[in-house]
């Protein structure tokens, strides 16, 4: 199927599997982060990856779904993704980040996915808001020690 072709398919993100909404939340995470790192007048392309891993990395991403799990920012629906999303099986773990980081990056980009897929602009732009200052607080901290 070409690019464009059948995108009035209605696909409901609630019966996709875990690893197919991560799959698209990370994309659609990285073109956030990107277009935040443009808009905010970072353009030399060297900078740009080094500024978007300290977002986009699975560490990044499971310390956002531990600060809103704890700080109870998510509805139960999306603990429930998020949920689903930790759980799911991969065959392929990455080596420069434990197990554990790299479900709950998982987690993070299924809710991300899922949002994007739904059609919930608003409460994906809110959750990536948050994110995006949760991480600049963060580097904020990093940087006043």
């Amino acid at each position: 199927m070409c690019a464009g072709e059948g995108h009035n398919m209605k696909i409901d993100p609630k019966q996709l599997n875990s690893l197919a909404l991560a799959y698209v939340g990370d994309a659609v995470y990285e073109l956030y982060v990107r277009n935040y790192l443009i808009q905010s007048g970072q353009v030399k392309p060297h900078q740009l990856h080094q500024h978007a891993v300290q977002y986009v990395s699975g560490t990044a991403q499971a310390n956002i779904i531990h600060h809103w799990l704890n700080s109870n920012i998510l509805t139960d629906e999306e603990k429930a993704i998020v949920r689903r999303g930790r759980n799911a099986k991969s065959h392929s773990i990455p080596k420069n980040i434990s197990v554990s980081a790299y479900r709950y990056s998982t987690a993070f980009e299924a809710l991300i996915g899922y949002h994007y897929l739904n059609h919930d602009t608003k409460r994906l732009n809110e959750l990536v808001d948050k994110a995006l200052k949760f991480i600049n607080n963060l580097e904020d901290d990093r940087g006043s020690k």
